[in-house]
């Protein structure tokens, strides 16, 4: 500056007064104060009730919002609620959400940097804070008051980043500051309910080039970028609300912080894919159930060792297709039953193909009724190796996967598994699927050579497919011994590919889910189960002939699962199994 002042005083003095004229117009024009204020003149916004203001803001910029409706419809109508934001332009979102939030919240408070005080008309939802100092002593207040807030049942809006999303040279792209860890304290210390919001679009170039020479130069860019958003349309996207106890335990406030900031990019609607329409044309009416009686007498042929076990009223079995005809006709009735309520059927009369004549079927029956309530299909890898006719491969899911000549189904004995469902009625309870994996136990106490199971998970198109996209980036390790035929060929975003570098996916899995579908749910409860027996994931597959249904590829060695889990499921046989891996 004093080199500037020293080079001025060599200029006469009549032009002087000239320069400084149009160097204070460059800057106007430039920072576009002059424009602010004709539009707070020009459309009567000065005096005005937060309300007003806000919309008359928008009204006298023609700005147009998308999303608002879902928003709303997302936000809950009382309690501990923390809501927090990208923040693409500075300026116009922060007036956006407060106008959009507080018309659901009315105890809105928003906990905003310095720079919105500009609209002194807003001052009524604001708390006040530096965000460029995270540390700083005089943000003590400001966050205090943002706790008592939410502890008392109030809603705050937050823009963790503290500063408009900027160019960041090592990502090569626009982007999110890392967020101020007030976020994840505020949800933690007051148990609120947690909602990822994420406004799309970007600032002027010219806003960008600036930054990059000097940071604060953004701050001053922002009267001029705020009037750039003239006649344009904000898209928001919306989380749906994650409790506060769907986030891992044990999770430290800076690894959770950067959780929710990817949650709230997860939102981003370039970040979106549909899966494909239904390949079923019609569905066709189901075939008539086979009747109880037909079920047990076909029951009563088989051999005293097929009953593996019985509870109560249940019974389950293992058997043969030219054992039980009609048997597996009633399995591929209710296999297409339940496969349409996630819109896996095939659309046909049953879900039955070639394979069931040469897999195994293990399933449970009511003995009263005899009525079946679930089953898996399993393909003994020796027995069909054997029986394969010359060119063919014998393996169902090799339409699904491309298996080398390593991958396990080759090597050693080994069970493929599939097609599993249960009933409605058994859907919610634990005990059907215990009895199917205790039935899986006493099978393979049977046939001991039996070492690793191997199939897939179906993910239901009921998942939005960034939560499918999400458990294959957590959960696979690629292989090069089993490849997806069809991929499911959509990426995680850029930013949560980040986050995975740092933190483990997969520990947030349930938290992130919860944050996409609409309805909470979590992952399948048999994934769970695998992860629990220490699955390995392969891949990631689309079954393009069960209506585009993605699949986890996975396999098991049964010896190895823990050992409460190995107890409980091969029962007094668990020792033996694991002594006859020994003997190999």
């Amino acid at each position: 500056m004093t080199t500037a002042i020293t080079l001025l005083n060599l200029v006469p003095q009549e032009k002087q007064t000239a320069i400084l004229n149009g160097v204070m117009s460059l800057l106007d024009k430039l920072l576009a104060i002059h424009r602010l204020d004709n539009l707070y003149r020009e459309h009567h916004l000065t005096g005005l009730n937060k309300e007003a203001f806000a919309r008359a803001l928008l009204d006298a910029l023609n700005v147009t919002t998308d999303g608002t409706d879902v928003l709303q419809q997302k936000i809950p109508r009382d309690g501990p609620l923390v809501i927090a934001s990208n923040h693409p332009f500075g300026g116009i979102e922060g007036v956006i959400l407060a106008y959009v939030v507080g018309q659901v919240r009315p105890d809105l408070k928003v906990l905003a940097n310095q720079g919105l005080a500009l609209f002194t008309e807003l001052k009524d939802y604001f708390i006040f804070t530096n965000p460029l100092s995270e540390r700083d002593p005089k943000n003590a207040p400001s966050l205090r008051e943002s706790l008592r807030h939410v502890k008392q049942g109030g809603a705050l809006l937050i823009f963790p980043a503290g500063r408009v999303s900027y160019y960041q040279a090592d990502k090569k792209r626009i982007s999110e500051h890392q967020w101020n860890r007030i976020v994840a304290s505020l949800v933690t210390r007051t148990g609120a309910q947690y909602l990822a919001l994420f406004v799309s679009g970007e600032n002027s170039p010219l806003f960008y080039r600036l930054g990059r020479v000097y940071y604060r130069l953004r701050m001053l860019m922002l009267p001029r970028e705020l009037l750039n958003k003239r006649d344009t349309s904000i898209k928001i996207s919306a989380a749906t609300c994650v409790p506060a106890n769907a986030f891992a335990a044990n999770t430290n406030d800076i690894e959770l912080t950067a959780l929710q900031r990817i949650q709230s990019y997860a939102q981003d609607p370039n970040w979106r894919h549909a899966w494909p329409a239904s390949n079923v044309a019609a569905l066709q009416p189901l075939i008539s159930q086979v009747p109880g009686s037909v079920i047990n007498t076909e029951l009563a042929q088989l051999d005293e060792n097929q009953t593996l076990l019985s509870y109560r009223n249940l019974d389950v079995y293992y058997a043969y297709y030219e054992q039980i005809p009609q048997t597996v006709k009633e399995i591929a009735r209710l296999r297409e039953l339940v496969f349409r309520q996630h819109d896996e059927g095939s659309g046909n009369p049953l879900d039955t193909d070639d394979f069931d004549k040469t897999y195994t079927h293990l399933f449970i029956v009511e003995r009263d009724l005899g009525r079946i309530i679930g089953a898996y299909r399993m393909g003994q890898s020796d027995r069909l190796l054997a029986n394969a006719s010359l060119g063919i491969d014998p393996f169902y899911l090799s339409a699904m996967f491309n298996f080398s000549a390593d991958f396990i189904n080759r090597q050693a004995p080994c069970l493929e598994m599939g097609r599993s469902f249960l009933i409605p009625e058994y859907q919610n309870s634990f005990q059907g699927l215990l009895l199917l994996w205790r039935g899986i136990g006493r099978f393979v106490c049977q046939f001991p050579q039996y070492r690793t199971l191997y199939g897939t998970v179906s993910l239901s198109k009921l998942y939005d497919p960034r939560s499918v996209s999400l458990i294959e980036h957590a959960l696979v390790t690629p292989t090069r011994s089993a490849t997806a035929r069809t991929q499911l060929g959509f990426s995680v975003s850029p930013e949560i590919a980040d986050f995975a570098k740092q933190y483990p996916l997969e520990k947030h899995l349930t938290s992130l889910l919860a944050g996409i579908e609409s309805d909470g749910k979590d992952i399948p409860i048999l994934l769970k189960h695998y992860q629990k027996l220490s699955a390995k994931f392969h891949c990631l597959g689309i079954d393009s002939n069960f209506n585009h249904t993605p699949g986890l590829l996975l396999s098991v060695e049964l010896a190895k699962a823990p050992e409460k889990l190995g107890r409980l499921y091969l029962g007094d046989g668990w020792e033996t199994y694991k002594c006859h891996q020994e003997s190999q």
